[in-house]
């Protein structure tokens, strides 16, 4: 899967963009995605805007409707948030930068977690794909 990386931060993310392109290269996908690493405010004002909550969160996903379109969506990651996410649950910062955007993903490819079945699935998912780059959950 081809995947545009843009960073919106003032922060050196070249590592997170290459562990993002290994993960990514190894999903058969004939769309491409975007990433787009942003600030913790300007996450707060698009989680503001976007689903009416006043505070940051770490991920959000933005797909596209358009079957003409050759691009699946937009995932917005938190740089500071991940970071933080990271350190929180004792893994790196590769493993976290890699489970939110592959998280998004799949929102983008219109799994979700709102049961616990549905929530299942998409775990399972994740780290399956999560596994195969090499990126595997601390226990």
């Amino acid at each position: 899967m081809n995947i545009q990386i843009f960073n919106q931060t003032d922060q050196d993310v070249s590592s997170y963009e290459h562990v993002l392109n290994h993960v990514f290269s190894l999903i058969e996908e004939e769309k491409s995605l975007n990433i787009i690493i942003i600030t913790n405010e300007e996450m707060q004002i698009m989680n503001h805007t976007y689903r009416h909550l006043d505070k940051p969160t770490d991920v959000l996903s933005f797909p596209y409707d358009e079957p003409f379109i050759d691009v699946l969506g937009d995932i917005f990651i938190n740089l500071t948030y991940m970071k933080a996410q990271a350190e929180n649950y004792g893994h790196s910062e590769a493993r976290e930068i890699a489970f939110l955007a592959v998280h998004g993903y799949l929102h983008v490819k219109g799994y979700d977690h709102h049961t616990e079945e549905e929530e299942q699935i998409m775990f399972e998912k994740q780290e399956t794909i999560l596994s195969h780059a090499g990126l595997e959950r601390k226990k």
